[in-house]
């Protein structure tokens, strides 16, 4: 332990001194907090990964200016360090609640299962995921004609991860097959280009997920695959953020109106992107840290509230739970949330994009709970959260009897629910409860069916000897 802690408190040290910031060096602390409590090896490091990537967005600003001295908006045009440490603030209160959380409702998952058969056969997956995929486009579509039924077609459209992830985890353990899990994530970037949002990001982090749950540090060969993979993430972050406004500009056309015409799209703009000079590269990097900096528009509403505009008393936090209390399902006359930008123009008195722009900029979480609370009030919302987080984490793993779909259905929920600091409460806590209601329940009567099935078979097995020993003795 000794050794680890010292070599995080050099490290530590040397980003703040290369930032000119001690809030790099406590960064650098509070992530290796995250990883020493969250991540166990040979389990999905899911929870771990997921406020990883949220400290990303809290953090990355600081250490891309240490690192390159080249600085984004948000330093220039906020005061960022107190959102800054807010933002840590909300991450460690977070995990705090994950593990008390876990504490409360122990698991019977106390070892690893990998060893034993699959319950379900890789034709099965693969058939399952290629149908799912095949379909994700209509539903996904579909979902939104459909009011009353959106948030349960959408959950059904997240099954497709769950394969996926199934798929490669099956290609990458107990002996790693390349060429499939390539060809995988290869497929899932591309069509991800395709959309209008960045969705080739949830395929490369559960194919980061296969790779971190095996992932021993003294081989060169996972060394070797993990440095690949994140530098495929880094170069297809920086090649959307180079193209993503031209791709936009053609979405809704006649001429795009496939996913293959979208494809060619791409290529041709990936082309053009490509010949671009090194300053054109710089500047797409620094596009792409300051959209993965959430900080800016939080740090211009900490310095509005509440000089300029009073605190909400919770007002926010209680329309979300509200919100939540009544499901569409059974209330259908409940209004559309109102868009995120609403609130980001109020309280930083920024005319942000908005629906009329096919998009909405949101605060996320940590700025609502200070609008609403303040310091230091403002992080008792994610302790509670993360405790309820931690308690369903242990819950669903308590509640499968099958360890492949429990480790399906938990890396998906908590990736979608956990990840984007940015996601505001009511947006939060409405995902939550669809994929565990919806994806939760299909994932849970799959589980008994296949429980059922392994029943009988292991009946069937056990009275066949003693059927035919008895026909021996009669005959």
């Amino acid at each position: 332990m000794v050794g680890p802690l010292l070599v995080v408190l050099t490290l530590a040290g040397g980003f703040s001194f290369y930032a000119q910031d001690w809030i790099a060096g406590a960064g650098i602390l509070c992530l290796w907090v995250v990883w020493a409590l969250l991540y166990k090896r040979g389990s999905t490091p899911v929870l771990a990964v997921a406020l990883t990537y949220q400290w990303v967005q809290v953090t990355c600003g600081i250490y891309y200016y240490g690192l390159t001295g080249r600085r984004v908006e948000a330093m220039l045009a906020s005061d960022y360090r107190s959102m800054v440490l807010m933002g840590l603030g909300c991450i460690s209160a977070l995990l705090l609640g994950l593990v008390i959380g876990q504490k409360l409702w122990p698991s019977h998952w106390n070892r690893l299962t990998s060893d034993e058969r699959p319950w379900l056969s890789w034709r099965f997956l693969l058939t399952a995921y290629i149908v799912t995929f095949l379909l994700s486009g209509f539903l996904q579509e579909a979902a939104w004609s459909l009011p009353v039924l959106t948030q349960g077609i959408l959950a059904f459209n997240f099954a497709r991860l769950a394969f996926l992830f199934l798929l490669l985890r099956r290609v990458v353990s107990p002996k790693f097959r390349w060429e499939w899990f390539a060809g995988l994530v290869g497929v899932e970037t591309a069509m991800g280009f395709t959309g209008f949002f960045a969705d080739f990001r949830e395929p490369l982090v559960l194919a980061a997920l296969t790779l971190l749950e095996v992932f021993d540090p003294r081989s060169t060969r996972h060394w070797f695959r993990m440095t690949g993979l994140a530098t495929t993430m880094l170069v297809v972050g920086v090649l959307w953020t180079g193209i993503k406004t031209s791709f936009r500009q053609d979405f809704n056309t006649e001429e795009l109106s496939t996913r293959s015409a979208r494809l060619e799209r791409v290529g041709s703009l990936s082309t053009e992107w490509l010949t671009n000079d090194m300053e054109q590269f710089l500047t797409d990097i620094d596009k792409l840290v300051e959209r993965l900096w959430a900080i800016y528009y939080p740090a211009l509403a900490v310095a509005r509230v509440p000089d300029y505009l009073p605190h909400e008393n919770g007002a926010i936090l209680w329309a979300a739970l509200r919100h939540i209390v009544t499901p569409r399902l059974l209330f259908p006359e409940k209004p559309a949330l109102p868009s995120d930008s609403e609130m980001v123009r109020k309280y930083s008195g920024v005319l942000v994009a908005s629906t009329d722009q096919n998009t909405t900029i949101a605060f996320g979480y940590a700025a609502e709970s200070y609008i609403d609370f303040g310091v230091p009030l403002m992080f008792l919302p994610s302790v509670a959260y993360g405790i309820f987080m931690g308690v369903l984490y242990r819950a669903l793993q308590s509640a499968f009897r099958d360890y492949e779909l429990m480790v399906a259905l938990i890396t998906v929920v908590f990736w979608l629910t956990l990840y984007p600091w940015e996601r505001s409460w009511v947006k939060t806590l409405g995902l939550t409860g669809t994929l565990v209601i919806y994806l939760g329940g299909l994932v849970f009567l799959m589980d008994r069916f296949l429980l059922r099935e392994r029943v009988l078979s292991s009946a069937q097995k056990y009275l066949r000897p003693r059927r035919e020993t008895a026909l021996s003795r009669r005959y």
